[in-house]
């Protein structure tokens, strides 16, 4: 366990330039300006009976690979038993880093034949995901699948039906849908803190190379130490090609680019925040503006999205947004926008603001320059005490006014959290949240964001049913 100190998730998140973004809430009524802290849930670090040990193993030991696994290792019982990598340095490093008796493999096969492993974290390319969720539920593997759950739309139907069929639990590994202030959030926004929903704008910062995608590339990277054929699986046949191999998600044929990698976290949060389902219309802009590397994927994307009315929410847009050549070094948030106020989260914190948008004083609205001063003199008397009349009808309805933050409690990790939901529902049959059916909701408006970009039109879809429809 000394390992999360090396590869915590912390350490490798600002080595990526990425910002946790995490929210919480308060119950509406008069605001101040105070900071108050979030309160811990439950950890569940009671110690484990020897029958509720749980073995794991990982496909998949890059950056995100390593981050997932030692943050399940924190989780009580369970117990890290084998690895598959492609690159002959991981796996090495995966017994440097988490003992000698941990099985190393090029062959995820050999994983899912092992009948002494209960669950598998699946961190490989993305167009690795569905197969390999498949596969593992087939062989009776309880599943943490990275996000995007798929990476073409069409099989997202495939991972559904595969996980009703074989009852195995599937977690999708986007953790805001665990965070404590996530689900405060949620309880806020259910209050009407806010008011009506009218747009919600997100963005993520990546302010560096290597939150580009510009991944390092060890010395030895060859035919001889990587698997090559196996990586690439129904992807088109190329020549070895090691900068392919490592920085991956800057190619169509492996990753889903930006709205894959951070839209797709987004969207989680948000829909978790709101209980919603999808969005009905989903259009995009963008292009290849800096990094020309050799890669396919854009460095600046732009998505809108239309959501219709619910019985969970009114009608809403949202606006999101990613770049990998701003310098100035802004930060990643979300901002919700009702008709009563706002909640804006960034780095730890959510604040929330209210705000009169539709109270104007007495003055501005009798004697301001506006159209009143275009009425006659005996229309702008009768005005004024009609106005005065309806302000005193509705004085005794209260004023939202000021704003309130509230963080995170120091240190606090919603990556943890998730992972013990994960193990809370093999344990115990707890319903998981992010299951296959959130997880598609979450990846097909991100996967359908590049289609826009690409096909250059507006895509329809239907989010209870989860299919396109135009």
């Amino acid at each position: 366990m000394h390992a999360k100190k090396n590869y915590s998730r912390r350490v490798f998140l600002k080595q990526l330039a990425a910002t946790s973004v995490v929210a919480a809430g308060v119950a509406p009524g008069i605001l101040s300006a105070n900071v108050k802290e979030i309160p811990l849930r439950e950890s569940g670090n009671q110690p484990v009976a020897p029958s509720d040990r749980i073995r794991l193993a990982t496909i998949g030991m890059g950056i995100i690979g390593f981050i997932d696994t030692a943050t399940a290792l924190q989780v009580p019982g369970v117990e890290l038993v084998a690895a598959a990598d492609l690159y002959d340095g991981r796996r090495g490093r995966v017994n440097e880093i988490f003992g000698k008796d941990v099985a190393t493999t090029r062959d995820y096969r050999e994983i899912f034949a092992r009948a002494d492993i209960d669950a598998v974290i699946i961190s490989t390319p993305d167009h690795w995901h569905a197969k390999l969720a498949i596969e593992a539920m087939q062989a009776g593997k309880n599943v943490y699948c990275e996000k995007p759950m798929v990476q073409k739309p069409e099989d997202g139907w495939r991972v559904i039906e595969a996980q009703r069929r074989t009852k195995k639990v599937l977690q999708v590994g986007s953790q805001f849908v665990s965070s404590i202030v996530y689900d405060k959030a949620k309880e806020l926004f259910k209050s009407g803190a806010i008011g009506e929903l009218n747009l919600v704008e997100a963005s993520w910062k990546r302010n560096s190379a290597i939150g580009a995608w510009q991944y390092s590339i060890p010395p030895d990277a060859s035919p001889q130490t990587i698997e090559w054929e196996r990586f690439l699986g129904d992807a088109p046949k190329r020549p070895f090609d090691a900068v392919r191999f490592f920085r991956w998600r800057n190619y169509a044929d492996y990753g889903t680019g930006i709205p894959g990698d951070l839209f797709v976290h987004l969207f989680s949060g948000i829909h978790h925040v709101l209980s919603s389902n999808g969005p009905a219309q989903i259009m995009s802009t963008g292009g290849l503006r800096y990094w020309k590397d050799g890669r396919d994927a854009p460095d600046v994307i732009l998505g809108l999205y239309n959501y219709a009315k619910t019985e969970n929410h009114s009608a809403f847009s949202i606006s999101l947004s990613t770049n990998f050549v701003d310098g100035s070094g802004g930060e990643s948030g979300l901002r919700f926008v009702g008709s009563e106020g706002m909640m804006t989260i960034i780095g730890d914190s959510v604040k929330l603001t209210h705000r009169s948008l539709y109270q104007p004083s007495e003055r501005e609205v009798i004697e301001g320059y506006n159209s009143v001063n275009t009425f006659s003199k005996e229309m702008r008397e009768k005005f004024a005490a009609q106005y005065r009349a309806e302000m005193a009808k509705n004085s005794a309805r209260p004023r939202l006014e000021g704003s309130s933050e509230f963080k995170a409690p120091e240190g606090y990790d919603d990556r943890l959290d998730h992972f013990h939901n994960f193990f809370a529902a093999i344990r115990t049959g707890k319903m998981i949240t992010e299951d296959a059916t959130f997880g598609f909701r979450a990846a097909a408006p991100a996967l359908l964001t590049n289609h826009s970009y690409l096909e250059k039109r507006v895509i329809g879809w239907d989010a209870e049913a989860m299919k396109m429809i135009s």
